[in-house]
């Protein structure tokens, strides 16, 4: 079974305070740590678990810089038997749609079953590159999956939807399905396994390779026209101390705002 997981290389937003740049209309990314994008690392989990059930290969593809290669080097050592990077500084690597062109020319060259995304990214919450993608490839796909099975050339999925309702789906192969988080607990990245990875040869791809032209990848769909931080109009206070201290606090507030 061949299996592609696409994986994004997404600043770590999780201990660090986000800041506005001076153009208004980008994150200022100076002091950010980088590392694979949540979804992508749940939806490399399930490649894998299908590839231990199954057989065949997997592998993982990314579009941006040399320093997508820290992300590829990190599903290597989970298990990924391959790795593709598409470099090239004329893709607007900003743009989902672009990014989702990209890759479907890349993944064009390649045999695969089963293309798996993470359900959205974490630095842009877009969820489009992953729909966007199959479309371009021609081939079904689910959303927001968080169970997989794989049989008789068809993949049977669990859909999380809202209000806590699942939709079970059955997708002719080739397909591709956006996972979920939480899909499966995520495997321990051991020494060994990362020493080994960094071993291993990435391909690189570039625009010359997909057979695409800078026309077509620098001009972008969306466009953000300002991006500012959100005015606080409430404010959280924890109360600390004894209940004594605690109570007389909350009847300050109370009086304050003239309730009592």
């Amino acid at each position: 079974m061949d299996l592609i997981v696409c994986v994004k290389h997404v600043p770590d937003v999780s201990s660090a305070e986000l800041r506005v740049d001076s153009s208004g209309r980008e994150i200022d990314r100076a002091g950010l740590n980088y590392d694979i994008n949540e979804w992508d690392d749940y939806a490399l989990e399930a490649a894998l678990i299908l590839k231990e059930k199954h057989g065949g290969v997997v592998t993982v593809v990314s579009v941006g810089g040399e320093e997508v290669d820290r992300t590829l080097r990190r599903c290597l050592a989970k298990g990924a038997d391959n790795a593709v990077r598409i470099s090239d500084p004329k893709i607007n690597t900003k743009d989902p749609f672009i990014v989702a062109k990209v890759l479907s020319a890349a993944i064009k060259t390649m045999r695969y079953d089963l293309i798996l995304t993470g359900v959205q990214a974490g630095d842009d919450g877009y969820a489009i590159t992953g729909p966007t993608l199959a479309e371009y490839l021609k081939i079904p796909h689910a959303t927001l999956v968080k169970k997989i099975e794989v049989e008789d050339g068809r993949a049977v999925v669990w859909r999380e939807l809202e209000g806590g309702v699942e939709e079970i789906v059955e997708l002719d192969l080739p397909a591709l399905v956006t996972v979920q988080t939480g899909i499966a607990e995520l495997r321990y990245v051991s020494v060994l396994g990362i020493r080994m990875a960094m071993r291993r040869q990435i391909r690189t791809m570039q625009l010359s390779d997909l057979g695409l032209s800078p026309e077509e990848v620098a001009s972008p769909w969306l466009a953000i026209e300002e991006l500012y931080t959100p005015r606080v109009e409430r404010r959280v206070e924890f109360i600390e101390g004894s209940p004594d201290e605690a109570a007389s606090r909350i009847v300050e507030i109370l009086r304050a705002r003239g309730l009592i």
